[in-house]
């Protein structure tokens, strides 16, 4: 048994993964830091220690999600229910070319007597509109008044929404000065270029841990969106504080590298938002912008929330 008499799980023969698939795992964590790395080479954080880590899971962690996936789930699957009709009946502006028939005809197709004269509109199956990019603050000071469970509970929601909708989502969570070693750390928690059933449950990871460098995070977060051919790119922050890392990333400096960051990536076509949960709600604001900032005063409406903005935006 573990704190306050809860059960504690031990799996007798747990599953485990091929050589083949730890090296694939191997290999896209590389990537990953590969590619973060890039990223801020040119920013006033190309000299921090950087490392992304790919986080496991174990029984304990599926336990948790199916505790506080029963509260948030219903939500999730009345909102989806409402939302589903409305993609089955969209249209995208994109045509799809080299069809058999369809809405427009291609002259210069004829050339290559196959028959295929024709372009269509891509379904939104073949061409999502949206792709979500969620990043969750893993300062210590999430530990406090619920936040840190509220977090996971929002996350869950706008994860299985996602799913449910077939929106592709990465989940990021990142704090600052684990160590003088690993001064930035990364947690890739969900990746839309490698998905896996089993992510879910990788969720439950998410922990308050150190210091939050956010400018650095929603830098390699909004690369990472920049870079996707769908046409609506969300990245939302869910945050409790305003940024402080060591040495002195903190105050005015640290506001105007998000402000700086934020305005680079809105001109590639990114769309931020920002979940506020804590006391420096009026220093996010202030980052952020009023049209990008959410007042999270009641933690329990926070999964319902985002869920809803997400749908908003398909």
């Amino acid at each position: 048994m573990g704190e306050e008499g809860t059960p504690k799980y031990h799996r007798a023969n747990p599953e485990t993964m091929s050589d083949e698939a730890k090296q694939k795992d191997r290999d896209f964590r590389k990537k990953l830091n590969r590619d973060a790395r890039e990223v801020v080479s040119d920013s006033i954080h190309k000299r921090v220690k950087l490392i992304v880590h790919r986080p496991d899971y174990s029984v304990e962690s599926e336990q948790e999600y199916l505790s506080l996936s029963k509260v948030v789930m219903p939500v999730v699957r009345e909102i989806a229910r409402k939302t589903l009709p409305l993609l089955e009946h969209e249209t995208t502006s994109e045509f799809a070319r080299n069809q058999f028939y369809g809405s427009k005809f291609h002259a210069d197709s004829v050339a290559y007597q196959d028959f295929r004269y024709f372009a269509k509109k891509r379904p939104p199956t073949e061409s999502p509109s949206l792709v979500v990019g969620l990043r969750i603050d893993e300062s210590a000071s999430m530990a406090a008044f619920g936040r840190l469970e509220a977090a996971k509970r929002a996350v869950i929601a706008v994860y299985e929404f996602c799913q449910i909708c077939h929106i592709p989502i990465f989940i990021y969570g990142d704090t600052a000065d684990a160590s003088k070693l690993e001064q930035m750390s990364i947690y890739a928690y969900t990746d839309f270029d490698r998905t896996d059933a089993n992510d879910r449950f990788r969720l439950m990871g998410i922990r308050a841990r150190s210091n939050n460098r956010d400018g650095m995070a929603l830098r390699i977060m909004a690369d990472r969106l920049a870079g996707s051919p769908v046409q609506t790119k969300l990245l939302i922050s869910i945050s409790d504080g305003q940024p402080k890392a060591m040495d002195d990333y903190t105050g005015n400096y640290a506001i105007k590298d998000m402000q700086q960051t934020i305005a680079e990536y809105e001109r590639k076509g990114i769309t931020f938002l920002a979940a506020a949960i804590g006391q420096d709600k009026d220093v996010i604001n202030q980052i952020y912008g009023n049209e990008k900032f959410l007042d999270i005063t009641n933690l329990t409406e926070l999964p319902a929330k985002l869920v809803k903005i997400i749908a908003r935006y398909l």
